[in-house]
């Protein structure tokens, strides 16, 4: 399967221990993250994650891309409910997406980290 891991930048660590904690189901699909949310996952599990661009550079959009050619089995994406990201948009278009090509969307967020 080809996962699509997304972590606010107040999630990352969260992102971080759960891809820890999964490292073994994990370790048996394709990852693919935002560029930042990569690079940690990477180094603290060793996975293999494929690069996007940041959010904010493309990488949601790039996300989106994927979704619309249905290459994408799941979205896990770590939330911060009171964000200040102006990717707002293309999180909502990625949302659509997903749902219109039945690829499942899990989402996360707390006010308590």
């Amino acid at each position: 399967m080809n996962l699509a891991l997304i972590a606010h930048d107040k999630k990352k660590d969260l992102m971080t221990e759960f891809c820890l904690a999964y490292s073994g189901i994990l370790s048996k699909h394709n990852l693919v993250a935002t560029s930042a949310t990569a690079s940690l996952v990477a180094e603290a599990t060793g996975l293999d994650v494929q690069r996007f661009l940041s959010g904010r550079q493309g990488g949601i959009q790039q996300l989106c891309a994927r979704a619309a050619y249905n290459e994408i089995d799941l979205v896990i994406f770590l939330r911060d409910p009171l964000p200040d990201d102006p990717g707002q948009k293309d999180m909502l278009e990625l949302m659509r997406l997903c749902d219109e090509n039945s690829i499942p969307f899990a989402s996360k967020s707390s006010l308590i980290s």
